[in-house]
């Protein structure tokens, strides 16, 4: 029998949105925020990893506090009331679009024992994407919420939604739906 073990990947979601176009790619940023928030805390209840991976902007020395406080902004302020790392969440730097190049992330999901992952965060079109195609190649099941995820365009955040489901194989529904799609068995995933 083969069950899904699951775990959330937050991507970018501590952000400065210092770019431009940046200050509309915050705003989406925000609409996300609070379903991202309700998986956080569904997987946080059932004891399931939540795997936040963010960019590094240059502060290779650092931990998820010193990103956080080097992005706080005007933009990033209501994001962080919605969704920040907890001490039981896990937290990568990443140095390029996607979460598993140059990041431990494969190594930590095996050893989590986890074979789905369900993708949120900005950008939809990139990082999201680049994310999803990388955990494909290494046969992860995907799931993308719509709600939970967001890019600076609709069209281009609609594109990758196609890709990721036409080509990746990712189920694309909403977060609300996703309780509905797997069984979660709350065990321990690290034996």
């Amino acid at each position: 029998m083969n069950h899904e073990r699951p775990a959330l990947l937050i991507i970018d979601m501590i952000n400065n949105f210092d770019f431009t176009h940046g200050h509309i790619l915050a705003q989406k940023a925000l609409k996300i925020a609070g379903p991202i928030k309700e998986l956080k805390e569904q997987f946080n209840q059932q004891q399931l990893p939540v795997i936040f991976i963010n960019d590094h902007y240059n502060l290779w020395q650092a931990d998820y506090h010193t990103i956080i406080e080097h992005c706080r902004n005007q933009y990033s302020e209501p994001i962080y009331d919605k969704v920040l790392p907890d001490k039981k969440d896990y937290f990568l730097i990443k140095p390029k679009h996607s979460a598993f190049y140059g990041t431990a992330l494969n190594t930590l999901l095996h050893q989590l024992k986890v074979n789905t992952l369900i993708v949120t965060g900005i950008a939809g079109n990139i990082c999201v994407l680049f994310t999803a195609n990388d955990a494909y190649m290494r046969e992860y099941k995907l799931y993308i919420p719509t709600n939970c995820i967001a890019s600076t365009d609709d069209q281009d955040n609609q594109y990758a939604l196609t890709m990721m489901k036409n080509v990746l194989k990712a189920e694309i529904k909403s977060s609300h739906d996703l309780p509905k799609v797997y069984h979660v068995n709350p065990p321990s995933l690290i034996e």
